[in-house]
């Protein structure tokens, strides 16, 4: 599964948030960049973020002079940031919950820049969806289960771990479909129905 750490930018172009707006979109032009990170001023200071949408949404579109607009003045500071672990899905959908199109990617420093251009052009999304992965692994997992419960007995701790394991990745696999599970069957109950004392291993000390 990919990561933010597989798709992000790593030429970070940084700017200083005491730098004028036309300094900015000067360091745009230059690197090609549509996205500027603002440094921190000392460790405890949190990343700041300034667009080409900021520069024109909040300068151009009311006729100001960017030699005299600070990118302090436009910038969204702290800004959302990606744990570069953070797999790419989810971060598709910090961008859909949050109306954002890149964020850096920090780990104790900043590593780089994620944004929507790189989930489409670097995502496996379309040849590996994660709902088909997500179904490949359940059913694996129910297989493990199985045989498990088969070696260790249906009321052991080991089958209730194992059967564990299957509802958390349905469970997973239900969110990412924006889903409950509901009223749908489960494959531990439907394990249960030929296991009735299987349910009972579901409580055990840890």
């Amino acid at each position: 599964m990919l990561k933010a750490a597989d798709i992000m930018n790593t030429q970070v172009v940084t700017i200083r948030g005491s730098a004028t707006v036309a300094e900015a979109v000067q360091r745009m032009k230059e690197t090609g960049s549509h996205t500027l990170i603002v440094d921190r001023r000392h460790d405890q200071d949190a990343y700041g973020i300034v667009t080409e949408t900021d520069v024109v949404y909040k300068v151009t579109a009311y006729g100001k002079d960017p030699k005299r607009v600070r990118v302090c003045d436009i910038m969204t500071k702290p800004c959302i940031v990606v744990n570069p672990d953070l797999g790419v899905e989810y971060v598709a959908r910090l961008f859909a919950n949050t109306g954002i199109h890149q964020a850096p990617v920090i780990q104790g420093s900043l590593m780089g820049v994620v944004s929507i251009q790189d989930i489409l052009a670097k995502g496996d999304f379309v040849e590996q969806p994660k709902e088909l992965v997500l179904e490949e692994r359940i059913q694996q997992a129910i297989e493990r289960a199985r045989a498990v419960c088969a070696n260790k007995g249906a009321a052991s701790k080991e089958c209730a771990i194992a059967w564990e394991e299957v509802e958390e990745l349905q469970a997973e696999a239900a969110h990412q479909k924006a889903e409950l599970l509901y009223g749908t069957k489960t494959a531990f109950e439907a394990y249960c129905e030929e296991n009735p004392d299987a349910l009972e291993a579901r409580i055990y000390d840890n």
